[in-house]
Order: structure tokens, then C-alpha cells, then sequence
């Protein structure tokens, strides 16, 4: 099988990207084996392709990328009853050790070892074929596109937001960022009945945000609305200014809750936070959040195809992972 395959040194800006063929993945018990149709492109990704680590995650060796997947299956592994060949499917890219504390408590995303695509030294899924346990492959009806089917993961990442700010009927939400996770998170809070306000520095994507159901927005280097006050805040950004103005708009007893991945530290305003009895949390990734993706995607309460702004090959990942520097691009999607 083919597969995209990033390595170092990084000193010119980004590592190198080539194709090689790979031998076909064989599913163990309890796997099965999926063809690639769809996969994602995050962030992440392009950081990796840019300076070749996150934090302690460190590419050291040639690394496939990719973590946003879906595909059909094409064999079944020993003791798999559950799933079906030819079955389409969602991938969960986070595999937890089935009895950790974290994942017996129903957390298996704070699984200390987690074993995550395309996080190092795990590859990911810009490739053909994958091999993934069934149980963390989700089916998806026909009426989900393979590139919808991919995007499930993004918007767990809004479900896992909307969930930890505990978002509910008539609760006032600003939603800072208006990326594709920034979109999303807006759009499960008004599907949770809340009443949504999004910031960007970018003028497009305010229209964008707009577009996609949210009530107000305005530019992040200008004042907000007069008297504009929040019940929750959603940060989709990680970038410093933006999480110390979001916690100026909370009203008293506001939650924050802290998505987008930026400084290892920032400065905290605890006399703020104090004075309000201001509850801060951060999210990562998400855990049972792939029921309600589906759900919500097959009965297109979410529109995730309206992400895509561009498709890619496999030979062609170079630009997918560059695609968002262009004005007006939200998400770009491999075909492998």
C-alpha cells in the first residue's frame, strides 16, 4: 500500500514529504482493516510538517501523518462480530489501554497511554489502508459522506467543548476563533439552545462564522459590543490575548473552558477570576463523543461538508498541510 511519509531535519522551515509502499497491514483479534477514503487535515499536522514536534512529541523518525479518518472496511480480524466488510466507518484515532484508571472511569482520553495517530512515534492514516480495533470504528450511514465521515473527529472536539462549558438553553456563549473547531463549537452550542457570539481577527472568517448560525460577531482587535456579557467561553485559539479578553466578557460564575493548544504558560488574572468566582477548564480531545457526531451529521443538524475547502491526493499532501495559509480556507481534506 502507499503511504505519505514525513521525516527531518526541519532547519529550512518543514521536513520532507514522500510516497513509499508499505506492506499491507494484516488486523489482529479484535481489528479490522480499513480503506482510506477520507482524512482530515488539522493543525497539528501542519505543525508537525513545519517544526517536527509539539511539546515533548517529537518527530525523530519518519512519521505518517493524518488522524482524521473514515473508510470502509475490507477485513475482519479474529473474534470481530460487531462490524461487517464493506461496512463504512468513522475512526477514533485515540486507542486507550482498556484497563487503565483513567479509561475504566469512562476518561480514556486522560489514558497516560493512549495510543493516538499520527502523534509520535504512532503513524497515522495518509495512507490506503489502516489497521484499527473495531470497536473505536464507528459506522456511518450513507447519507454521511466519506469527507463528513472524517470531520466527526473536529466536531467531537466541539462536543468534548460544549460539554465540559456545561452549554444549555438561553446561556450567552462567545466563541473565540473561527476555524474549523471555532465553527464547530459554535455550532453545538446553538444546537444546545444558546445564543452564540464569535471573534476572529479575520474579517472572512466573522462572515464565515456568520454563515454558519452564529447570532453576532466582531473583529478580536476591536471592542466588543457594548455590555457584551458571557455566560461561557470557548477558546479555539490558544493565543494569549484572546483567553484574557474572553475571561474579561465572563459575568459573574462564567465558565471558560480552554480548547486551542498555544504557550505552554500565559498570564491569569486571578483577581478576575477570584471576584467572579470564574470556573476555568481546559479540554483534551474528547471521549463517547462519536454517538452524538453521528447522529448529529446524519441528521444534518451540522453540515460538515461546508468545511471542505480542498481535496487532495496522496501524492499531494505538501499542499494539503499548507492549504490553510490561503484566505477563506477552513479544511482540507486527502483522498488517499
Amino acid at each position: 500500500m502507499k503511504v505519505s511519509v514525513l521525516s527531518g531535519p526541519f532547519d529550512a522551515g518543514h521536513g520532507s514529504l514522500h510516497v513509499e509502499e508499505r506492506p499491507m497491514p494484516v488486523p489482529g483479534p479484535g481489528e479490522v482493516l480499513v480503506r482510506i477514503k477520507a482524512v482530515g487535515v488539522c493543525g497539528s499536522d501542519t505543525h508537525y510538517y513545519r517544526h517536527g514536534r509539539i511539546g515533548d512529541y517529537i518527530v525523530d523518525r519518519p512519521l505518517v501523518l493524518g488522524h482524521e479518518p473514515s473508510g470502509v472496511i475490507v477485513a475482519l480480524g479474529p473474534g470481530v462480530l460487531n462490524r461487517a466488510i464493506g461496512q463504512r466507518v468513522s475512526l477514533e484515532p485515540g486507542v486507550p489501554e482498556p484497563l487503565s484508571a483513567q479509561t475504566l472511569a469512562g476518561r480514556y482520553n486522560l489514558d497516560p497511554d493512549v495510543r493516538f495517530f499520527a502523534t509520535p512515534p504512532v503513524d497515522g492514516v495518509f495512507a490506503e489502508y489502516a489497521v484499527h480495533p473495531a470497536a473505536f470504528c464507528h459506522p456511518v450511514p450513507d447519507s454521511v459522506s466519506d469527507d463528513a465521515a472524517a470531520l466527526l473527529e473536529p466536531l467531537s472536539v466541539a462536543i468534548a467543548a460544549g460539554r465540559a462549558g456545561k452549554v444549555g438553553l438561553g446561556d450567552k456563549v462567545l466563541v473565540a476563533g473561527a476555524g474549523p473547531i471555532g465553527l464547530l463549537a459554535s455550532k453545538v452550542a446553538q444546537l444546545a439552545g444558546a445564543v452564540v457570539t464569535v471573534t476572529d481577527v479575520r474579517a472572512e472568517r466573522l462572515e464565515q462564522a456568520e454563515r454558519y448560525g452564529a447570532k453576532h460577531s466582531y473583529a478580536a482587535n476591536a471592542a466588543p459590543p457594548a455590555g457584551a456579557v458571557f455566560d461561557v467561553f470557548i477558546d479555539a485559539t490558544g493565543a494569549e490575548p484572546a483567553v484574557l479578553a474572553g475571561l474579561a466578557r465572563l459575568a459573574p460564575r462564567g465558565r471558560c473552558v480552554l480548547v486551542g493548544m498555544g504557550a505552554d504558560t500565559i498570564a491569569l488574572p486571578v483577581q478576575l477570576v477570584q471576584g467572579r468566582e470564574l470556573m476555568i477548564t481546559g479540554t483534551f480531545r474528547y471521549a463517547n463523543t462519536w454517538p452524538i457526531a453521528v447522529g448529529l451529521a446524519a441528521s444534518s443538524a451540522v453540515d460538515l461538508d461546508a468545511l471542505v475547502t480542498s481535496v487532495h491526493g496522496l501524492d499531494d499532501v505538501e499542499a494539503a498541510l499548507t492549504a490553510g495559509d490561503s484566505p477563506g480556507a477552513l479544511k482540507a481534506i486527502v483522498r488517499p
